[in-house]
């Protein structure tokens, strides 16, 4: 199990655990992404919320999808330019925190969210609001993460109760978008050092109602 982060210098923690040669999650998508990445088609606009290394955004990328991300993280997007170049696709690569980045306002057809869960409460409410407002009429939300029960496994995420996701906290914070799906289940998942073993996850597919 890799380090557990400390979310007071989230610049600083981010960029020494990206330091190595290998990618701390690995260069394959995340699982919960492959299988609902469906809902968009080539050519549609994607946010990757804080995709560190790229490994979501190069394989959304490699779909035919047009990909926009951001990293707090200097190192992580460094090496996630380099994963995009060696698959030879091409990502808008954003070097910003979650507050920072120039959110777009009612155009994107889908928002990747995995594993965000650096955010407390606070940092969720805005992140969670700033999503929303981003996505387009009809646009949708794919999510990914920890329920609490994950400080059991303690195989990845932060040991943080209050970071973790339940379903009626997804349910609360993404109250204006309609809910395709929304499943807790354990499964094992291998996405390089950083998340490996058995998980307690939670994923979410929710779409924004289409103008009338």
């Amino acid at each position: 199990m890799s380090p557990e982060p400390d979310f007071s210098d989230p610049a600083g923690t981010w960029n020494q655990r990206f330091a190595g040669d290998d990618y701390l999650f690995g260069t394959e998508p995340n699982t919960w992404l492959r299988e609902h990445a469906g809902v968009w088609a080539p050519g549609q606009r994607v946010l990757c919320v804080a995709d560190g290394e790229g490994r979501n955004s190069v394989w959304l990328a490699g779909r035919g999808l047009r990909v926009s991300a951001f990293d707090i993280a200097e190192v992580g997007l460094a090496k996630a330019r380099r994963l995009a170049a060696a698959r030879g696709v091409a990502v808008d690569f954003r070097h910003a925190d979650c507050d920072g980045y120039a959110w777009p306002r009612g155009t994107l057809d889908g928002v990747a969210a995995i594993f965000i869960q650096f955010a407390d409460p606070a940092l969720r409410e805005r992140l969670f609001a700033r999503i929303v407002d981003a996505l387009a009429p009809g646009g949708t939300l794919v999510l990914q993460g920890y329920t609490p029960r994950q400080l059991e496994y303690r195989t990845g995420g932060p040991p943080i109760a209050s970071h973790l996701y339940t379903a009626a906290l997804l349910r609360e914070g993404f109250a204006a978008l309609e809910i395709a799906e929304l499943r807790e289940y354990d499964a094992e998942i291998h996405e390089g050092s950083g998340h490996h073993g058995r998980s307690a996850l939670i994923g979410l597919v929710a779409r924004k109602p289409a103008l009338r």
